[in-house]
């Protein structure tokens, strides 16, 4: 089974490593003792044996649960739904067996499920509020993973062992150095943790070489620092990276003596022989996860002392340089709940990073960042959670980033790393964006290779290009230039026109931004282009019968139609048309002549009007001349309303290209423009 729970709850933060001797009245009462201290192992197996040789149905009932309870204590969250499970089919009347089999669910990502016993948990329980509180948090971990923002998550491979690799830290200011905490083989000292049943946890040390790979970790220079009959970890350094604070969770029979923050300084490569950090609070009290920050003059730990709002909470002391010692604890109100808070991390910007399992989130332990509430501030407030993919149903604590980069490390214990604990990398990449697409013939459909397609940016970019042997063409990466973002074509925040043109055909344009766009797009732009050859048509110019003036009314805007025409003359300044104007066949020839040149006139007419200069347009009237629907297809026609339809595409006007040489004179053309 798959254990993480020990350096979360279990070690780190444990209530004491001291486990007194007890009289064994029972194996049920045995179990019950084991499971208080936390050797829930040792738990498991004496429930088990009791659940044979208990006679009490009640209380058979209840080993159930309490087997359930511990498999998810040790975060083998399968096991634990097995077992509460079982109690409830026996009708264990505890309401947490509800909430704690609606956690399992949520721990392994079926929140439907989960959602549906954390109503089971309601209904049994209903003044309890952490039953609408888990149906919310299942709810916005469902929303939360198919919506993932744009973090990349990986393990690293290098960092990672078959045990518990966690907690990682900056060793130096090039950030190119890191201490962690693990459980692996070549700890300090060998011996195993009475409660986990791992090595006790050493720190553990390792670089980058020259092209940014880690090296082998070795074991933290300073014996006096892993002293391998206690667990060491969950470090931070200063900001000259001269001095190391970590945890330090002693193990010492029949005494009952909490986690504490040691501090060691730095000498050469190595590190002295370390001193206990003078915190105000009884021995008793767990004390750990600590992290400088806010230019030393803070230092964020977790602890379970008295008068803390949950279980653990997050707490900082300032340091008095005149007294040389630290202010008494201060529990972050906006920061804590009634779950666990713990694995805080100060950012350079004052931005605080922590763990929680209080605060609605995706499973396990979520990580949160809160903002400092004004530079001169100690309070900490708007909390948000990090959602997926930095969150998962599993445990995620404890980051760092990479100075002001969107990138750093955290841990998981999420499937697809080597052990129960790992280290993982996280980074935001550049945004991607391309457009592409294809330029081919309209009528046709074959590709036009050879187009010439400009894309042309509102930050005053320019670039051209030409369309291959299959039409396509494709704004992505420039060639021979090393830095990933000025090698991108299409930049954020940024408008774009493409102008399409090749031989014999009419110009084309298109538009496309990336303002508000936040995910890597590839933006199509496919461009069907008209050749320039006979009679064009375009959106149909509408007149009443008898009537040469443009029909504008509630349905029909001709003058919408002409501004079609307009827009091509302006993409293409260089041609000269003529405007064609049709009649049904309805009248003497004569009048239908006259009635088709009033009507391409208009259209010059409104088209001069909107600063197309008069040398480019020629009004021609072709009456009754030319119909694209006979009279004998009209009469053949069974209603007036199509017969009349049939008419209406008569008195058409389209319009052809007389030559495409036309230069304008520079005044005209900036009018045009």
């Amino acid at each position: 089974m798959k254990i993480s729970r020990p350096f979360i709850f279990t070690v780190l933060l444990s209530l004491s490593f001291g486990l007194t001797s007890w009289a064994q009245s029972s194996k049920t009462e045995e179990a019950d003792m084991a499971f208080r201290t936390g050797s829930y192992y040792d738990a498991i197996d004496l429930y088990k044996s009791a659940y044979s040789k208990e006679k009490k149905f009640d209380q058979k009932k209840r080993i159930l649960f309490q087997i359930g309870r511990a498999y998810f204590e040790l975060q083998d969250n399968k096991s634990a739904e097995d077992w509460l499970s079982k109690a409830k089919k026996a009708q264990h009347n505890d309401p947490e067996v509800h909430f704690y089999l609606a956690e399992a669910l949520k721990k392994q990502g079926r929140f439907d499920e989960a959602i549906a016993a954390y109503q089971d948990f309601s209904e049994a329980s209903p003044n309890d509020p952490r039953g609408a509180k888990g149906i919310e948090s299942a709810k916005k971990a469902q929303e939360w993973k198919d919506n993932p923002t744009r973090y990349v998550v990986e393990p690293e491979p290098l960092l990672n062992s078959k045990q518990m690799d966690f907690s990682p830290v900056w060793a130096s200011k090039r950030m190119n150095e890191l201490i962690f905490t693990s459980t692996r083989e070549g700890s300090v000292g060998g011996d195993k943790d009475n409660i986990t049943g791992a090595s006790f946890s050493s720190l553990w040390y390792t670089k980058q070489d020259r092209k940014g790979k880690w090296m082998v970790p070795t074991v933290l220079d300073g014996n006096d620092v892993n002293t391998g009959d206690a667990n060491e970890g969950s470090a931070t350094m200063d900001k000259r990276m001269r001095t190391l604070y970590f945890t330090r969770c002693p193990f010492e029979k029949k005494a009952d003596k909490g986690c504490k923050i040691w501090m060691s300084q730095k000498r050469g490569r190595a590190f002295a022989e370390p001193e206990e950090v003078e915190i105000d609070a009884p021995d008793s009290v767990a004390i750990g996860h600590p992290s400088m920050g806010l230019n030393d003059e803070y230092l964020f730990f977790a602890s379970d002392m008295d008068g803390g709002m949950g279980k653990r909470d997050i707490y900082y002391v300032k340091y008095d340089k005149r007294a040389k010692s630290w202010s008494k604890p201060t529990n972050i109100k906006g920061i804590n709940t009634e779950g666990n808070e713990m694995f805080p991390y100060i950012h350079d910007d004052g931005r605080l990073f922590f763990a929680s399992d209080g605060h609605p989130g995706m499973g396990g332990l979520d990580i949160f960042v809160a903002e400092r509430l004004g530079d001169d501030s100690d309070e900490w407030g708007n909390v948000k959670n990090m959602k997926a993919p930095i969150n998962s149903p599993s445990n995620d604590f404890a980051i760092i980033f990479e100075g002001d980069n969107d990138r750093g490390y955290f841990t998981t214990d999420r499937p697809g790393g080597r052990g129960s604990d790992d280290i993982w990398s996280f980074r935001i990449p550049p945004l991607r964006y391309v457009i592409d697409g294809m330029v081919s013939d309209l009528k046709t459909g074959d590709p036009i290779p050879g187009a010439t397609v400009k894309l042309t940016g509102t930050d005053g970019s320019s670039v051209e290009m030409t369309t291959d042997e299959l039409g396509y063409y494709e704004f992505d990466e420039k060639e021979d230039v090393e830095d990933a973002e000025e090698a991108r074509y299409i930049k954020p925040n940024t408008s774009y026109t493409l102008e399409v043109s090749a031989d014999n055909y009419l110009n084309s344009t298109g538009q496309e931004t990336t303002v508000g766009v936040e995910q890597s797009t590839r933006f199509q732009q496919d461009f069907k282009l008209q050749p320039i050859e006979g009679e064009i048509e375009f959106p149909e110019v509408r007149y009443d019968f008898d009537d040469y003036r443009l029909q504008v009314n509630d349905s029909v805007n001709s003058k919408d139609s002409l501004d079609y025409l307009y827009q091509t003359l302006i993409e293409n300044p260089n041609l000269v048309i003529e405007l064609m104007a049709h009649t049904d066949t309805r009248g003497s020839a004569a009048y239908n002549q006259r009635l088709s040149q009033q009507r391409a006139q208009e259209c010059v007419d409104y088209l001069i009007e909107k600063g197309i200069a008069p040398e480019r347009l020629q009004a021609k009237g072709y009456g009754l001349s030319s119909p694209i629907i006979s009279d004998s297809e009209i009469a053949a026609m069974e209603t007036e309303e199509e017969q009349e339809a049939a008419h209406q595409k008569n008195r058409r006007t389209t319009f052809r290209v007389l030559r495409d040489d036309y230069v304008p004179p520079p005044s005209q053309e900036d009018s045009e423009q």
